[in-house]
């Protein structure tokens, strides 16, 4: 396929852009002279500065409950006392990970919560203390605060000492300069007073502070990460459990998309073929009635019946073609996406660069994807032409459809889009739209190469 990509839209097979990027926002300034004064660096700035007072507090707490809980071990009221420190452990995780997602935007999901199976106190308090997601907030409590206490003096004395330098030439006159504060005193053999309120004195102040404003942001950013790594391992779910609440509901959307195309089939069935298959045996029992009285009519009848059979037959072929295309088991996804697109209301180039053929799974799935696609360009886009691409990157099995229509797709809006969503997630797959208003709207799915 001749696929034409314009100067701002790159070909993600020789671009090296992931899936879903967009171009990057051009700014006048760079990134080293922006970054003070963005508001992801005071965000991250004010999360070091909470993190100290609250980790001081669930420190405390942690030690406090956990030497409590172990002191009683040695009676039954030891057991409560340790799961109820961990519960509240847990509920400062829940604190931690809010902030965490206001001020360092990070995607921190919640764990699930510790339920006994049988309900009751004793089937909490053994939940609780089985749970690996309660340990793991215990940890963090621990670990957090000699980092928390380390993070707070760096990120705070890199930020105050580099805006105080810079701004040194600002307000330098309004300390007193016979009083020493606002000088340096050198201590050796001789002492020496050193006072910073000339101009080249201030000019260098002010630089100095310039370069420790400029490094400061990364230093913040440096901190930041590393509490953001602990949050999302030691305060997230684990990923054994993600995995299988993942798998848990993507089961589910399996189960309704089957059940839905069961329903779909059936009513084909019952509203096309099978009502013209009624009405052709009830032609032709009166045309075999009609056969020996009015040979003429009789003959008309059956010549109406034979037009109905061709019509069934037709229906029938689409029914088998919507369950699954016998082109496509054949001859693979290039023939059966040709014969998808040349049944497309608009003209539609076609390109698979494949080295060899997916899992049949993932095959079906992406005929499907394009299908529909290619409905929805033929109903609602409006387009003049369109095109789709086919090609593989690393394990990963990627579709592009692209128009020149009015755009304007959202899936949010509760379209087929939002579907086909459901089902490509359902799998492991990834459904970008990118469809401004006016067009043009490019659709690209991403699916994993074997099922």
């Amino acid at each position: 396929m001749a696929t034409a990509y314009g100067p701002d839209t790159l070909d993600p097979r020789r671009s090296g852009r992931g899936l879903g990027d967009r171009p990057a926002r051009r700014h006048v300034l760079p990134a080293a002279l922006r970054a003070p004064l963005e508001g992801r660096t005071w965000r991250e700035f004010l999360y070091l500065m909470l993190s100290l007072p609250i980790s001081v507090v669930l420190f405390s707490f942690a030690i406090t409950m956990v030497s409590l809980g172990a002191g009683l071990l040695v009676t039954f009221l030891g057991i409560p006392v340790l799961a109820a420190g961990l519960a509240m452990c847990r509920g400062f995780g829940m604190l931690e990970r809010t902030r965490a997602r206001a001020l360092l935007r990070a995607d921190v999901a919640d764990p699930a919560p510790a339920r006994g199976r049988k309900g009751g106190l004793m089937s909490w308090v053994g939940a609780v203390l089985k749970s690996g997601v309660s340990w793991r907030h215990l940890l963090y409590a621990l670990l957090h605060f000699p980092w928390a206490v380390f993070a707070f003096c760096v990120a705070l004395t890199f930020q105050a000492w580099g805006w105080a330098a810079l701004t040194y030439p600002l307000w330098h006159w309004f300390v007193p300069s016979h009083t020493g504060v606002s000088g340096i005193q050198l201590y050796g053999d001789t002492q020496h007073e050193v006072y910073l309120d000339s101009g080249v004195d201030l000019a260098l102040t002010a630089g100095l502070g310039l370069g420790v404003v400029l490094v400061t942001p990364w230093v913040i950013r440096g901190l930041a990460t590393v509490d953001r790594l602990m949050v999302a391992g030691l305060l997230s779910p684990s990923r054994l459990a993600e995995r299988v609440t993942e798998l848990e509901s993507d089961r589910g959307v399996v189960v309704d998309t089957a059940a839905a195309d069961l329903r779909r089939i059936e009513r084909d069935l019952h509203d096309g073929a099978q009502a013209r298959l009624v009405a052709l045996a009830m032609d032709l029992g009166l045309a075999k009635e009609k056969l020996t009285d009015d040979p003429e009519a009789a003959a008309q009848m059956v010549d109406e019946a034979h037009g109905e059979v061709k019509v069934a037959l037709q229906e029938l072929r689409d029914l088998a073609r919507g369950i699954h295309p016998a082109v496509l088991t054949d001859r693979g996804l290039d023939a059966a996406l040709s014969a998808v697109a040349s049944r497309c209301t608009v003209p539609v180039t076609v390109e698979v660069d494949l080295p060899y053929r997916p899992a049949q799974a993932i095959e079906g799935i992406a005929y499907f994807t394009v299908s529909e696609l290619l409905q929805n360009v033929s109903k609602h886009s409006g387009a003049t032409r369109a095109s789709v691409d086919v090609w593989r990157t690393e394990d990963r099995l990627l579709l592009q459809v692209t128009d020149n229509g009015r755009g304007g797709a959202d899936p949010a809006s509760g379209s087929g889009l939002a579907g086909l969503t459901e089902r490509l997630d359902a799998v492991d797959g990834v459904l970008v739209v990118d469809s401004p208003v006016g067009g043009p709207t490019k659709i690209t799915a991403e699916l994993p190469w074997r099922g």
